[in-house]
This record gives structure tokens, C-alpha cells and sequence, in this order.
């Protein structure tokens, strides 16, 4: 049975630990969800509505993913002891985007769009990210 069991387990949230993280692609998808609440509220045309509801729905449930995975493989204990909001940060995060994934208003994006701005602002701070990050604040 030996010759069956690898003989490393690598983790990461892909199936190459490739060292790309940024929280950007999380606000790509939040901003999405906040612009298809809004064209849902702006049209009367209910098949545009369905569209919109179901695009607005796909996209937070990513963006739920790039946030946990944020979370869970770029930050660490060095990170939370600097940080130490970061985890109720990404609890309330990930909450916004089942929030907004329910929700047809565009506030309930809003929130979450401003949520990742806060974890992008730590993320940025942080050295680790000056080597996987991908665009740097300005």
C-alpha cells in the first residue's frame, strides 16, 4: 500500500503553488455584484432582471472563494499577530458576499466592495505581498 501514498502532500489553492495572491481579484468580483444590483434595480425588463440576478449571484460566490482562499493561504500567524482585526475582517467579508449574494441592493455590495478595500489596505502592508501581489496601490 506504500506505493500508493505520496510521498509529499503539497496545499494551495490550486494544484500548482504558483505564489500569485491579490485581493483584487476578490473586488473585481465584488464590484461585479455591486454593478449587476444595480442594472437589476435600473431595468424593468424581468429576462435582463434574471440575468442580472443570476451573473450577481455567480460572481459573490467567487468571490467568496478568492477571500477564503486569500485568507487561508496567503495570511498567517505573523500576519493576525500584526493585524489582529484580520480575522473578524475576512469573517465579516465573507459574510458580506453571502449577503450580497442574496440581496438585490446595491448597498449590501457597496459594503462589501469597502470590506475588501480594507483587507487590500493590509494586504499591501504586509512584505510577503510585495513578492506575490499583483497591483500594488499607486
Amino acid at each position: 500500500m506504500r506505493i500508493f501514498k505520496p510521498a509529499t502532500t503539497a496545499y494551495a489553492h490550486c494544484d500548482l503553488f504558483c505564489g500569485v495572491y491579490d485581493p483584487a481579484q476578490a473586488k473585481i468580483e465584488a464590484l461585479s455584484v455591486l454593478k449587476s444590483a444595480q442594472k437589476y434595480q435600473d431595468s424593468t425588463d424581468e429576462v435582463f432582471r434574471a440575468r442580472a440576478l443570476a451573473i450577481k449571484e455567480e460572481r459573490a460566490e467567487v468571490c467568496k472563494h478568492d477571500l477564503m482562499v486569500l485568507w487561508a493561504d496567503f495570511f498567517g500567524p505573523e500576519h493576525v499577530e500584526q493585524f489582529p482585526q484580520l480575522h473578524d475582517l475576512f469573517w465579516r467579508a465573507i459574510r458580506a458576499a453571502g449577503a450580497a449574494k442574496k440581496s438585490v441592493d446595491p448597498a449590501d455590495g457597496e459594503k462589501l466592495v469597502a470590506l475588501i478595500d480594507e483587507i487590500s489596505a493590509i494586504f499591501w502592508q504586509t512584505d510577503k505581498a510585495k513578492g506575490m501581489g499583483v497591483y500594488p496601490p499607486t
